[in-house]
């Protein structure tokens, strides 16, 4: 299709086995350790063993640097904090929260659901992501929510009743490096630009029939009407305990 985005600069490098180090300690009571290294042929497997010399241990070094160098920018702002960001907890995996306004989106759906790709109006929503999982949720205005806000089921394929997005077989790969802008868009264009399949749990998000209300937003390019969303159990609050 010619209106899908190229995500992939959003998946980070891929890398391949270049060498391996195996350490060495000694039995004794004095124990010392020896470093031995492998390079590695096309196959992965290690050849060519030699003790390991100082520029390869200096490039070594080098590396580890650079990945912490990596990990201390994760998550951090290129600049003033976006508005639509509500909390940032870099610990571990890292999460974000925050929301976007009601707006028009680029939609694919898969054949069987017979509702046609394009643009369609979606309403304002709140994600909550890590590194490795995403959580989508309505809400009923553009206003910047609040702790006490009551979220709504998304209105979407592919999600749980708790809020939970399954992504199918999109590769998800955020990187150690990313900033809170680049952490956030890289979600969003996972949602939007994978195929919506099926519903799950058994249960419709909205009033009405699921179908039928993507199909006439897809052709009449209406506004989302909010008055279709369902309440669910969860305030803004309890996404972040």
């Amino acid at each position: 299709m010619n209106d899908i985005i190229n995500t992939a600069k959003d998946f980070g490098t891929l890398y391949e086995p270049k060498s391996a180090l195996v350490f060495y300690e000694s039995l004794d009571k004095n124990a010392t350790m020896y470093v031995e290294h492998f390079d590695m042929d096309r196959n992965g497997n290690p050849i060519n063993a030699h003790p390991l010399t100082v520029n390869e241990a200096t490039a070594l070094a080098k590396s580890l640097h650079t990945d912490e160098e990596k990990d201390k920018t994760f998550l951090k702002s290129k600049g003033i904090l976006p508005t639509n960001i509500l909390n940032i907890n870099p610990s571990q995996n890292g999460s974000v929260l925050w929301y976007t306004k009601s707006q028009e989106r680029q939609m694919y759906f898969v054949k069987n659901l017979e509702i046609p790709n394009g643009k369609a109006h979606v309403p304002a929503m709140l994600w909550f992501a890590d590194k490795e999982n995403l959580s989508v949720f309505a809400l009923t205005s553009d206003k910047r929510p609040t702790e006490k806000t009551t979220l709504h089921y998304a209105p979407f394929f592919n999600v749980y009743e708790d809020g939970a997005v399954c992504m199918g077989t999109v590769d998800v790969n955020i990187k150690n490096s990313a900033s809170v802008e680049e952490f956030i868009k890289a979600w969003e264009n996972y949602f939007f630009h994978s195929y919506f399949s099926h519903l799950l749990d058994n249960y419709n998000p909205i009033k009405g029939n699921y179908v039928n209300l993507w199909k006439k937003l897809m052709e009449t390019g209406e506004t989302f009407p909010v008055e279709v969303l369902k309440k669910n159990s969860k305030t803004l609050k309890n996404l972040l305990r």
